[in-house]
């Protein structure tokens, strides 16, 4: 396939940015979205210019890293799929590609298509962590935890923190990352005995780094590439009104 990629380059957080046009011809419908990129770079590179800066690193859809608006879709058009597992079959010979950042107040842009996602660092320090020292692990029977309590907690756990759902969300909120960091430990008994202090302090902890507000309309739940459900902040917001109530009550 020959296809125009339009790139977002800014050198820099102060810089402005601008959308660059690139052609790239002969791209495998067998790639990945990240090895079309790669070809791209090795052509630059070999034409004295600077290569597109982008975030990668396991490249099997884990770790969280990618971090791509295609053609204005978090990750792009392949439901459940991250950018690096996005191949290039979804598109056809001809087709002009826009790529962008992450573009969230609380994400600032590093370079090109690297975003700064330090914030959602914040969230976890603020209480995403059980302090109870654990030991070695424990016979899988030692503590019974209800079938549908450990699928749901499984499934918050599936977050891989690539902040798409802040990418999607029209108000920039990472409401959805927050409540599966929240409900994978609330969900278990290992959580319960700092439950409501958690969820107090990671929610003031979204609130600081710049996120916006939650409003429930579910382009989050659309872009997440584990498929982490909109009621997960349901839970979340079940616990947070729970914890203010005991809190005013001490």
């Amino acid at each position: 396939m020959n296809l125009t990629l339009r790139i977002w380059r800014q050198h820099g957080p102060e810089d402005k940015g601008r959308m660059v046009t690139y052609p790239v011809q002969d791209v495998s419908p067998d790639m990945s979205f990240l090895e079309m990129l790669d070809v791209l770079n090795e052509r630059l590179i070999l034409d004295g210019e600077e290569p597109v800066a982008f975030d990668h690193d396991c490249r099997e859809g884990i770790c969280g890293m990618c971090s791509l608006m295609i053609n204005g879709e978090a990750h792009g058009p392949q439901r459940g799929t991250t950018a690096c597992q996005l191949h290039m079959r979804q598109f056809s010979d001809g087709d002009t590609i826009d790529i962008e950042p992450w573009r969230a107040r609380a994400f600032p842009v590093v370079k090109d298509l690297v975003v700064n996602r330090n914030a959602f660092d914040q969230i976890i320090a603020a209480g995403g962590y059980v302090t109870a020292p654990t030991g070695s692990a424990p016979e899988a029977h030692s503590v019974p935890v209800p079938k549908a309590d450990a699928d749901a907690a499984f499934e918050s756990a599936a977050c891989i923190g690539c902040g798409a759902c802040v990418a999607a969300c029209p108000n920039g909120s990472g409401m959805l990352f927050t409540a599966a960091k929240i409900t994978q430990l609330s969900l278990l008994p290992q959580g319960q005995p700092e439950r409501y202090t958690r969820v107090i302090g990671m929610v003031d902890a979204h609130d600081e780094a710049g996120f916006g507000g939650c409003t429930n309309i579910g382009e989050c739940a659309a872009a997440c590439p584990k498929g982490i459900p909109l009621n997960t902040i349901g839970r979340l917001n079940r616990d947070y009104l729970k914890a203010t109530a005991k809190r005013a009550g001490s």
